[in-house]
């Protein structure tokens, strides 16, 4: 007989999770599947690509409706058939709607929710976040007839957030409170290459600044940005792209222990051994987690023990950052500044838009940061994942493995 399986969520993290169980044992469970949002599964990292118009909320669709059918998945889709509780003593879960699944074994996969600036204003109408495809299409209404838009966050989301905007035809300030873009990314270097590659495109910055009040219209609308340095600036939409945190409300009220997020062993197992959690609403280790690739690697490990295998252990590995804008090409991981025991290895032509950083501490790459030819990223993330000893080829390291290979070959 077979087992219930009840995910909720039915984002990237949860549905890769269902993927992988699927693919090796099918016939385990009965799944059902709670998500808040009235869509199949779509790619949420490609949203900057629907916002500056590359791609239609068709193309970023993972699974569609009828992918849970072909599967025999239950799929309850809406604000309405999102969960409120979780009877941990009769393992029932029950949606807002009152609808009610059974469960042997629980997935949790809630995500996370953007976090809004406590600041007068943050609940006027044209303050939105960027973190669904409900955003995206309120932003795409703002282009049509609205023209000042100010983006909050210099990070990954404000930058494309700010770029989709001007393409759609806006008038563009980034508000960043540091005064490198990407700063928990990249250097002073690169980030003054990106930034004139934005402004090339239109968008302008104001950095650092301090956000200090958002101003009413007297319709309860926002109007304008004001800063702590007196400044102020028009504005008819105002993104909050600040980061995120783990959405954990559901897990507390079922007395699932948390912290910053819903604590998993590295079997993604919570403290409640018959429910399991993946993605950005889980702390492991002390981590959480925004990017897609650890959120797709704990949805493996998760599946391994879901379908009884029993024997794979997450591991929390270094993960890339990439910006979604076409024409922009950075690439960076580790400990991109490194401190005074590290050497730092450098290549930098301003007038071609190409910077290069590796970061070497005892022989070995511990971080690094590409900006303009980034093609040698994924050899350079498997020279630190593997610790791989540097040391014969440092000479050669800075011009990435074709030229390194082509050498190695003339000396054999």
């Amino acid at each position: 007989m077979k087992q219930q399986l009840v995910v909720i969520g039915n984002g990237m993290a949860g549905m890769k999770a269902v993927e992988e169980l699927l693919s090796t044992t099918p016939e385990k469970y009965t799944i059902t599947v709670f998500g808040a949002e009235p869509y199949g599964n779509y790619n949420r990292i490609m949203l900057s690509p629907v916002l500056c118009g590359e791609k239609s909320i068709e193309d970023i669709m993972i699974n569609d409706r009828q992918w849970y059918t072909d599967n025999n998945i239950t799929l309850h889709a809406g604000p309405d058939k999102a969960v409120v509780n979780i009877d941990r003593s009769h393992k029932v879960v029950e949606s807002k709607d009152g609808t009610q699944a059974s469960y042997d074994r629980l997935l949790i996969a809630t995500g996370s929710n953007p976090f809004i600036l406590p600041i007068p204003g943050n609940n006027l109408q044209g303050v939105v976040a960027f973190r669904d495809v409900y955003d995206v299409k309120k932003m795409l209404g703002y282009c049509n007839h609205k023209k000042h838009a100010v983006v909050l966050g210099g990070g990954l989301l404000g930058l494309e957030a700010a770029n989709g905007l001007v393409q759609r035809g806006m008038h563009v300030t980034v508000v960043h409170s540091n005064e490198i873009l990407l700063n928990r990314q990249l250097d002073s270097s690169a980030g003054y290459l990106l930034q004139q590659a934005l402004e090339q495109r239109g968008v302008r910055f104001k950095m650092p600044a301090k956000t200090q009040t958002l101003i009413d219209n007297g319709n309860d609308h926002i109007k304008a940005v004001t800063f702590a340095d007196g400044s102020e600036l028009p504005c008819d939409l105002f993104v909050m792209a600040i980061g995120v945190r783990p959405n954990i409300v559901l897990a507390q009220s079922a007395g699932i222990y948390c912290e910053k997020g819903i604590i998993v062993s590295d079997t993604l197992q919570t403290y409640d051994p018959s429910i399991y959690a993946v993605g950005e609403c889980i702390q492991h280790r002390g981590d959480t987690f925004g990017l897609v690739a650890p959120l797709f690697e704990q949805a493996k490990v998760c599946a391994n023990h879901l379908c009884g295998h029993g024997v794979a252990e997450y591991k929390t590995l270094p993960s890339a950052t990439k910006l979604k804008v076409t024409g922009i090409n950075l690439f960076s991981l580790g400990e991109f500044n490194g401190d005074e025991d590290c050497e730092i290895i450098q290549f930098s032509d301003p007038s071609a838009g190409i910077y290069k950083k590796l970061v070497i501490k005892n022989n070995h790459i511990i971080g690094l940061v590409l900006y303009g030819a980034t093609g040698d990223g994924a050899w350079y993330q498997s020279l630190l994942e593997q610790r791989t000893n540097i040391e014969e080829m440092r000479e050669l390291l800075i011009f990435g493995q074709t030229y390194f290979q082509q050498r190695q070959a003339a000396e054999a």
